[in-house]
């Protein structure tokens, strides 16, 4: 079988109008990327990808990403997108103009991948389906993000974080006992399916090298959700709808009060709770036959926890945190600001210092895998909207000149 293949010039390229990534290569340098996606899952996929050294070109709307409307608390942009999209170049594309949509079919012709989340009726109208654009270029990875699936009574439902929450369980779980379901923030679901797209491009592009061509990539919210919840989700033959799925250990593993600031211990093991009862002064729990397993903790919680609280009242949650050490596995509860300075996160060298040509200087997150020998690029800032709009079109006009001549 022959494949039709497609020189991706890429920003290495001396020719190439695009600017260069600066730094070491990444196990994704010289693969494209079309980021046509919006909010957090698909457009943070992208950044995973360009952190590993993909070059990644952000196409929006005229309106751009909602993302960029989103609260915050910088004045000129939006904190959010900022966090999700670093290490992009920004074009601003209207893709039901002629003009703009043949300029992304140009791009198409040199791309390795694309990812949206359109819902599964509007790629096929804006001539960008997975058939469509197969036919344009057999060896492009092609990332579709939706809220429940490409089929299904649900599939043209618009699907957010919160809603894919709310509907698989997630709250009614993270809700207390009798209490009414209650929100996980941060946005997981979506920070997930972020993970799940540059996993299956990742493993599409490896398998197009044995193939040379491209395929389909579906990742959806619901995936994702119930994904996160995979030991929940048994059901044993014979059980009923009552049965207890939640994983939490209950009793000692959990947030304790202090005299200062709150405490998370997590003593599940033997040794674990041997240490901690001894840390604390209570090495009478240790030694007791009724509290030798964590299961039998829970059921006797009622029994234990006033006197570890008692105990924990004796020192702030820093303090106990220093004192137990690697002998119990703790974390005082902190704020996220706190992260920026944390000797552990500097010396794994996770935050680094960016300069927005709107916002200024700030710090953030520079990249989430390390690799040895192909450690990738530089991070640098997400793009204002449709930045580098006239650069990316000169290359645009670049590439057909090269398409002519050939």
């Amino acid at each position: 079988m022959t494949h039709t293949t497609y020189a991706s010039p890429i920003s290495s390229d001396p020719t190439s109008c695009l600017p260069p990534r600066s730094g070491a290569t990444g196990p994704l340098s010289g693969i494209r990327v079309l980021d046509l996606s919006a909010y957090i899952a698909g457009p943070y996929g992208c950044s995973l990808l360009a952190d590993q050294g993909a070059e990644v070109i952000k196409i929006e709307p005229p309106a751009g990403d909602n993302l960029r409307k989103y609260p915050s608390t910088l004045e000129t942009e939006s904190r959010a997108f900022l966090g999700v999209n670093r290490s992009k170049l920004g074009i601003m594309l209207d893709l039901k103009s002629p003009e703009d949509h043949a300029t992304l079919m140009s791009l198409i012709r040199t791309a390795d991948v694309l990812v949206h989340n359109f819902r599964p009726s509007v790629a096929p109208r804006l001539g960008i389906s997975f058939e469509q654009l197969h036919a344009v270029n057999p060896r492009l990875v092609y990332c579709a993000v939706s809220g429940y699936g490409e089929s299904g009574p649900l599939k043209e439902k618009a699907g957010y974080d919160q809603v894919l929450q709310t509907m698989t369980g997630m709250c009614t779980l993270q809700g207390k006992k009798e209490g009414p379901p209650e929100i996980l923030y941060g946005s997981i679901v979506d920070y997930y399916a972020s993970a799940l797209v540059a996993a299956g491009v990742s493993s599409a592009l490896f398998e197009r090298e044995r193939s040379g061509e491209g395929q389909f990539v579906g990742i959806s919210l619901l995936t994702a959700a119930l994904t996160l919840q995979s030991a929940r989700l048994i059901w044993a033959e014979g059980e009923g709808r009552e049965v207890g799925r939640d994983m939490r250990s209950g009793g000692i593993t959990g947030l304790h009060p202090t005299r200062e600031g709150y405490l998370y211990i997590s003593a599940n093991t033997a040794h674990f709770w041997q240490a901690l009862c001894q840390k604390v002064g209570l090495s009478d729990l240790a030694n007791d036959a009724r509290y030798d397993t964590v299961r039998k903790r829970a059921m006797h919680q009622q029994e234990i926890l006033p006197k570890l609280h008692q105990a924990l009242a004796s020192r702030s949650a820093l303090e106990w945190e220093a004192h137990f050490g690697e002998d119990v596995p703790c974390s005082a509860a902190r704020s996220v600001e706190d992260m920026f300075d944390h000797p552990q996160v500097l010396d794994q060298d996770m935050i680094g210092e960016f300069d927005h040509p709107v916002v200024g200087k700030y710090r953030g997150l520079k990249r989430t895998i390390r690799f040895g020998r192909t450690p990738g690029p530089d991070p640098f800032t997400a793009p204002t909207l449709g930045q580098h709009t006239e650069t990316i079109k000169d290359e645009v006009s670049r590439i057909r000149c090269l398409e002519k001549k050939t």
